[in-house]
């Protein structure tokens, strides 16, 4: 279960405050309407408003309000509707709130608006709430069926949140209490992923290696960028990463930290792969086999190092463990990207606009997860333990 995670390895390390934490309502406006700002306390307000109020002197209190809000972002739906404000909460707003924060996978996304459902449930029952939990998981599922790691984090949620043990016992508000104390226990844990990978991976990197990577991948970012924070010498080799090139945006990214970066068309990895010394990719889904279901391309570059002899390691949150056994390319519902080639398309030319494949575990050497360095072949014990 989650509790056999390795995210003890994170408490020798000072950790960034959780982005779970709310943020701060703006304050409320002074009664005052033409208070002389104090610009020693006036924490958060831009040199802009700063050095206007100098210039002016007087600052009037929707001015000064305005400018707070400049730098403060709105707070999350679920504190602004509450059980009894009589504005009904909405989980796809939830969602699309937790989405836009950048360093948040789409997976955790879903996870913080499913333990919103529960702080604003207006249930009596425990079956009431897990009704409500039900519909709204199936409605973020419904948002995106293409997405294999937000329909598994939606999945994950709702078998360890809602597990009934001991709480039958309970009368229904200590319940409801400990399903918000597994709710938040499971975001935190989710959010702590990300690291525990980085810092599970750093003994495979060592000096002087070059390792290729596709696509864009918050968690292999995070591996490479702790890796260049340990003063490790080594260099990156990038594959563009049509149809959506997010490999210039990882080959921005590592260029910003000072990391040697190499970009690649997506067609030139066999001829570089001799200077390679290994591979690292995400992955969209970890499925029963040990396979991946990641951006198109993985297979054919996980292909060419197993024939030459390179390692291709996975690094996979646990909460994008899915319960799926494909036995081919077509066995899932295709992610559809749309392709700009450049130049018009002649009409009756068909275009294969699916952005995922599938690649089997017979070409992967180990998978980077939350839950310790596992082989392809003891992925279906550890989903077995999640789910069960």
């Amino acid at each position: 279960m989650w509790r056999r995670s390795a995210s003890f390895v994170l408490e020798k390390y000072q950790l960034p405050s959780s982005p779970m934490e709310s943020p701060k309502s703006p304050q409320s406006p002074n009664p005052n309407p033409n208070p002389i700002p104090n610009l020693n306390s006036t924490h958060g307000i831009s040199a802009y408003y700063q050095t206007r109020a100098e210039h002016h002197g007087v600052v009037t209190s929707d001015w000064l309000a305005q400018a707070q809000a400049a730098v403060e972002p709105p707070s999350p739906p679920s504190e602004r509707t509450s059980p009894g404000s009589g504005k009904p909460f909405s989980v796809i707003e939830e969602f699309n709130y937790w989405r836009k924060k950048p360093d948040l996978a789409e997976a955790v996304a879903a996870i913080m608006a499913l333990a919103a459902v529960i702080r604003s449930s207006n249930g009596t029952t425990m079956m009431e709430l897990e009704i409500e939990l039900k519909t709204a998981s199936d409605a973020l599922k419904k948002g995106d069926r293409s997405s294999i790691s937000l329909s598994a984090g939606c999945d994950l949620f709702m078998r360890y949140v809602t597990r009934t043990s001991a709480l039958e016992y309970e009368d229904f508000n200590a319940a409801k209490l400990r399903l918000i104390e597994r709710a938040e226990r499971f975001g935190e844990i989710s959010l702590k992923a990300r690291r525990t990978i980085a810092m599970l991976s750093q003994d495979f990197i060592f000096d002087g290696c070059t390792i290729l990577v596709h696509g864009f991948s918050r968690v292999v970012l995070e591996i490479l960028k702790l890796a260049a924070s340990n003063r490790k010498l080594f260099r990156v080799f990038c594959t563009e990463g049509r149809p959506d090139r997010t490999g210039l945006r990882l080959s921005n990214e590592l260029a910003a930290l000072g990391i040697p970066v190499k970009l690649l068309i997506d067609s030139a990895v066999a001829y570089t792969m001799d200077e390679v010394d290994m591979i690292f990719v995400g992955a969209d889904g970890v499925v029963e086999s040990g396979g991946i279901l990641n951006m198109m391309g993985t297979y054919q570059i996980a292909l060419v190092a197993h024939s030459m002899n390179k390692p291709v390691y996975v690094a996979a949150e646990s909460y994008k463990f899915a319960r799926l056994y494909p036995l081919d390319q077509k066995d899932l519902e295709p992610a559809i990207r749309p392709i700009d080639f450049g130049v018009p398309i002649p009409s009756g030319v068909e275009v294969e606009e699916c952005a995922r494949d599938y690649t089997p575990p017979q070409y992967l050497t180990l998978l980077f997860t939350d839950l310790g360095v596992l082989t392809p072949s003891v992925v279906s014990d550890e989903l077995i333990r999640l789910y069960l």
